[in-house]
């Protein structure tokens, strides 16, 4: 029995929700530390932060599809849960890093412009 399927439907709506939800909470979270970093302009940190949401979906939901195509054909359910956690991992992990990245680059950038 191919299993694909079904490990495409439960990877596609983990990593769908995991993404919409971390970057929702990002971005809200993201108007807070942006504006403390430049407290002058608002509307330039908006700006910003939207544009970093839509750079972040777009990077995301790319790679978390293009990962699909590289699967093998999946017989066991010992199988699927494998490849499903390990690819799962993959998209959390790289989340979390480019979170990092973001907020060392943004922040080092901030404090230029400061001096």
């Amino acid at each position: 029995m191919n299993l694909n399927i079904i490990a495409y439907s439960i990877y596609v709506l983990v990593t769908g929700f995991t993404i919409i939800k971390v970057g929702l909470i990002c971005y809200q979270n993201g108007i807070i530390f942006m504006t403390n970093l430049i407290p002058d302009d608002t509307e330039f940190c908006l700006k910003v932060n939207n544009t970093l949401l839509i750079g972040y979906y777009l990077l995301n939901i790319g790679y978390a599809i293009l990962a699909l195509s590289g699967w093998s054909t999946i017989h066991t359910l010992t199988q699927m849960t494998e490849i499903l956690s390990s690819h799962i991992a993959i998209i959390i992990c790289s989340l979390a890093g480019l979170h990092y990245f973001n907020l060392f680059w943004i922040t080092k950038f901030i404090k230029n412009l400061k001096q």
